[in-house]
């Protein structure tokens, strides 16, 4: 969850529109969306499905220039998403190369999911379904191979979505929060998101803020059981120096840093804020951060990664 995701297109960021009449030319977009088999490819493809994009699973990938060619000329189709995976074999070697050419055609987002050895052994295992690559070899086996095979893939991505924490349900309700309203004319979507260090980074991540030299109410009792969302203890981390410096610092460094994100052509921005177990301190900063930015004018969307539920 989940780091130099987002890229610059190739067609160079989008513009405002500054009339009320609509240009279907600015709403076109393709979504490509791959990764390893058990991330949960087929449930994102649904969600976008959902929020109105033409899908295709499986299509293959001396067919997409072509495919993003009709989009591009359809008059009725204008958002699409479609799934390329390890299924398409030794085509794959050919698709960063071929992504270019693709995204002279149309504005393409390339979105790759992933998820830990332990929970891909696990869905495999709750499914029963064999992996692609064969019944011949161990399953842990084809999951190392696999990523291997798709490396070149993932290093072309826009956005990396670890999926190992969420369930069927939720990565649906992740890829509706973060990509609903792309494309639509407005420059950047930023998500302001706290997490804990025991757990692991997020992949997503794009700035990252260690929050870890405030003050931790984990180790007073009243607070241990509270979020960073309480009141009480919001008001508690508010009266220490470090934290109002820290929260202007850190908004005065973004509002100068987002304007020039925006002209590089940055679609989605995802800032992560850490602290220990992804309780308290980070909880309040993201809080606080994505109040302050949506106070600006920006898109914002917080979201928690540990904080319990």
């Amino acid at each position: 969850m989940p780091s130099k995701n987002v890229r610059k297109p190739a067609d160079g960021p989008r513009k405002k529109k500054n009339t009320p009449a609509h240009n279907v030319e600015e709403d076109r977009s393709l979504i490509i969306i791959t990764g390893l088999s058990g991330s949960g490819k087929l449930s994102a493809l649904k969600a976008f499905e959902d929020m109105g994009h033409y899908a295709v699973d499986n299509m293959p990938i001396d067919l997409v220039p072509r495919f993003a060619e009709l989009i591009g000329e359809s008059t009725t189709t204008t958002k699409a998403a479609l799934v390329v995976d390890v299924r398409e074999g030794q085509g794959l070697e050919r698709f960063p190369q071929m992504l270019q050419g693709i995204r002279h055609i149309l504005p393409t987002t390339v979105i790759y999911l992933e998820a830990s050895e332990p929970v891909l052994l696990r869905r495999f295992s709750e499914t029963r379904r064999p992996h692609p690559l064969g019944r011949q070899e161990m399953v842990a086996s084809a999951i190392r191979a696999e990523r291997k095979l798709l490396d070149p893939i993932r290093n072309v991505a826009d956005v990396i979505i670890d999926t190992s924490n969420f369930n069927v349900h939720e990565l649906r309700a992740y890829i509706q929060d973060k990509f609903a309203g792309a494309g639509d004319g407005k420059d950047l979507l930023i998500s302001s998101i706290s997490f804990g260090y025991k757990n692991g980074l997020p992949l997503e991540a794009d700035l990252v803020f260690d929050v870890r030299f405030l003050p931790n109410p984990h180790f007073i009792p009243e607070f241990r059981p509270l979020t960073g969302k309480h009141p009480k203890l919001v008001s508690y981390l508010r009266k220490f120096a470090q934290t109002r410096e820290f929260l202007d610092r850190v908004t005065g460094l973004l509002l100068y840093l987002l304007p020039h994100y925006i002209h590089e052509g940055k679609s989605y921005l995802t800032i992560a804020f850490g602290c220990t177990g992804g309780q308290h301190r980070s909880v309040m900063i993201a809080e606080e951060i994505g109040k302050r930015l949506a106070k600006e004018g920006y898109r914002v969307k917080t979201a928690h990664r540990d904080m319990p539920r």
